[in-house]
């Protein structure tokens, strides 16, 4: 897959999109060109089969350059740990960390506003991949609904605190932070 090259400079990137959007590919595509030495940390946990298969063509994916760091939970001490001017991280995904902290019934809101407020405080570059799971119809149950809710907030949070912000749809990525804000005005 090809992108577009961008003269956007930046130590924590943030890559949101829908599922199946490219996202992911296209994180893997940055920290793999960046030059520096890519590490992956891995926030899944296997639950089923299905999700067995996703892992593994995640794996098949990355060739010899990458280590792998799995990591469900503790990702704030784990990206501190790992960060470093000669790497660059790869969190994929926020969206599954997530789920773990709440399936967990850790202290939610701490734990997000711990991961933003770690991006200022890294040795090293790194990459974030979140689902954007706010554009859909509204979840039927109490579970879902505080999940989409929370996801939001962590987006936010993370779109704050990090240098740029890439949406990713159908594979195409553009860039939403730094931009300039819009331009509005009303007419009477």
């Amino acid at each position: 897959m090809a992108y577009l090259n961008s003269p956007l400079s930046v130590r924590s990137l943030l890559v949101c999109g829908g599922a199946r959007s490219g996202k992911s590919a296209y994180a893997q595509h940055l920290a793999e060109t960046s030059g520096l030495k890519p590490i992956y940390i891995a926030t899944a946990r296997i639950w089923d089969d299905e999700m067995g298969q996703r892992v593994a063509q995640h794996r098949a994916d990355r060739d010899a350059r990458w280590t792998t760091v799995e990591e469900p939970l503790a990702l704030t001490r784990t990206i501190r740990t790992q960060a470093d001017p000669d790497r660059i991280l790869l969190v994929d995904c926020l969206t599954l960390w997530l789920t773990n902290v709440m399936l967990e019934g850790g202290p939610v809101p701490e734990a997000c506003e711990t991961l933003a407020s770690t991006c200022a405080e890294l040795a090293g570059p790194v990459i974030f991949v979140s689902n954007e799971v706010g554009h859909g119809i509204v979840p039927d149950n109490a579970l879902a609904r505080d999940f989409r809710d929370a996801q939001g907030r962590l987006n936010q949070a993370m779109a704050q605190a990090c240098e740029g912000v890439i949406w990713v749809a159908a594979g195409i990525p553009q860039v939403v932070k730094p931009a300039p804000p819009p331009a509005i005005r009303f007419r009477v």
